[in-house]
């Protein structure tokens, strides 16, 4: 059976941080699906979301209408991305619920401190996220202990982060080395002609 991921997509996404994992998994024999976290998807299945970039992406589904069979979830930066999924009870909800059956939940950019850290996610982790933003993470009561880190890609656990569409690439093929092994990553990253 294939590993499964989702990609949670809110107005304001960063564009690069959505696409590299979705490319790169489904390069990989991920199956990935996509879910629009908007109130205009939820009212009237309309799946296109805007990105912060002006790029809009239409989504598989909303988030609603998913099963919880997910190996991984993958949560973009961007703002008000970040914000807009970090105010969804249901992405709270799902987030948690993944944390706590030891699946992937990988955040890019700023969502790792506008997203994860708020939910206690980071609590006791090593993270990192988009500069600047990590003393938001610091500062949540709820992450007490994290520590941040200037690499490119943390692996903390069942916890990846990544700094910035810069390093979506790297992300994307830390992501697929945590769910299929180092030797499916690296042919994708040869693939891609990555630099890891």
């Amino acid at each position: 059976m294939p590993k499964r991921a989702i990609v949670l997509l809110a107005d304001g996404f960063e564009e690069v941080e959505a696409a590299t994992p979705i490319t790169y998994l489904r390069r990989a024999g991920i199956e990935v699906t996509t879910a629009a976290v908007t109130e205009k998807a939820q009212q009237s299945q309309n799946l296109t979301v805007n990105g912060a970039r002006g790029i809009q992406m239409n989504a598989d589904t909303v988030l609603s209408k998913l099963s919880n069979s997910y190996d991984a979830v993958i949560v973009p930066g961007g703002m008000p991305g970040a914000a807009n999924l970090a105010a969804s009870k249901e992405v709270s909800s799902l987030l948690k619920e993944m944390a706590a059956s030891c699946r992937l939940v990988c955040a890019i950019c700023a969502s790792p401190a506008v997203v994860l850290a708020p939910l206690g996610l980071l609590a006791g982790k090593k993270f990192t996220c988009f500069t600047g933003m990590e003393e938001k993470a610091k500062e949540s009561a709820a992450s007490c202990g994290c520590v941040w880190s200037e690499d490119r890609v943390v692996t903390d656990g069942n916890i990846i982060t990544s700094r910035s569409a810069g390093t979506a690439g790297e992300f994307s093929i830390a992501i697929i080395s945590s769910l299929l092994g180092e030797e499916d990553a690296k042919k994708v990253a040869e693939t891609v002609l990555l630099n890891i």
